[in-house]
C-alpha cells in the first residue's frame, strides 16, 4: 500500500487527484499540499520519519507549473536526498517531459487526468516500490537515547535520566550533568520507559522512580525531590505514585 503526497496549486485540480487516489485499492493514504514549499516540509518531516515511520512517503504526484519553487524544482532538491520518495508529474503541459525523465520521475500524467491513465502511473511507482531494496531496520538502543548537540549526536544512558519535561512536541531530558531536548512528544516516552521505571506524576512531567529521594506532603499538595529539583504531583497521580514508591521500599 502507497503513501502518497498530491501536489497542486489549483484547488479543483487537487481535490480531483485526490478523489481518484483515494479510490485507487494501491493508495493507503493520501494527503494534499497547495504548493510547493508546503510539500517540501512534509517532505522533509517524512525523511526525518524514516522509511517505516508514520510520517514515510512514498510518491509523490506533483504539478510542473505553480508559484514560486515549481514542481521542477522540488524534484531536482529531492534528488539530493538518500532515499527521496518517487515522484509522478500530472500536468496540463507536454513540454516538460525530458526534464521531468531526467529527474528520474516515475511518469509524467496529462491533465485533464484519465482514471485509467492515473492507475498505470500508481501502478509503475507500486512495481518500483515493491522491488527495492530492502532497508534493514535496526531496533533501537533501549538502554541509550540519541540527542543532538551542535551538530554532535551523543548518546545518553537512559538510566542517568532523572526526569523528563513536556515541551510541545518536545521533551526535555534531564540529567545531574544537564539537560537535553529531543523531539519525541512525553507520551511517546512514557510507553516506551513504563517498564524501565519512569512513571507520569503530572501532564509536563515523568520521572524516574530510582533517582525520587523524597516524597513531600504539604497542606494537602504532593511534590517529590529529584536531585535537587522539586516537582509537583498531580492529585489524579499521587496515590499511583506514592504505592510505587512504597513497594520499591
Amino acid at each position: 500500500m502507497l503513501r502518497a503526497l498530491a501536489v497542486d496549486d489549483e484547488r479543483p485540480s487537487l481535490e480531483e487527484l485526490l478523489y481518484l487516489l483515494h479510490a485507487d485499492p494501491r493508495i493507503g493514504s493520501v494527503e494534499g499540499a497547495g504548493d510547493a514549499t508546503e510539500a517540501l516540509r512534509r517532505i522533509t518531516r517524512a525523511l526525518e520519519s524514516g522509511p517505516q515511520g508514520p510520517e514515510a512517503i512514498d510518491v509523490v504526484f506533483l504539478d510542473v507549473q505553480m508559484p514560486g519553487l515549481d514542481g521542477l524544482d522540488l524534484a531536482r532538491l529531492l534528488t539530493g536526498f538518500a532515499r527521496p520518495p518517487l515522484v509522478v508529474f500530472v500536468t496540463a503541459h507536454e513540454d516538460f517531459a525530458v526534464r521531468a525523465f531526467d529527474l528520474k520521475a516515475v511518469d509524467y500524467v496529462l491533465k485533464p487526468v484519465r482514471k485509467e491513465r492515473l492507475a498505470e502511473a500508481v501502478r509503475r511507482a507500486a512495481e518500483l516500490r515493491s522491488t527495492a531494496p530492502r532497508i534493514p531496520v535496526h531496533e533501537p538502543d533501549p538502554d541509550h537515547i540519541p540527542v543532538e548537540l551542535g551538530g554532535v549526536t551523543r548518546f545518553v544512558a537512559v538510566d542517568d535520566i532523572t526526569h523528563v519535561e513536556a515541551q510541545g512536541d518536545y521533551a526535555r531530558l534531564h540529567t545531574d550533568r544537564g539537560s537535553h531536548l529531543v523531539r519525541i512528544p512525553l507520551s511517546t516516552l512514557e510507553d516506551r520507559w513504563r517498564s524501565r521505571g519512569f512513571v507520569r506524576i503530572h501532564r509536563r512531567h515523568l520521572v524516574a522512580l530510582r533517582h525520587v529521594g523524597e516524597l513531600r506532603l504539604d497542606a494537602g499538595t504532593v511534590s517529590v525531590l529529584v536531585g535537587a529539583e522539586e516537582l509537583q504531583v498531580s492529585r489524579r497521580h499521587a496515590r499511583e505514585l506514592r504505592d510505587l514508591l512504597m513497594r520499591r521500599a
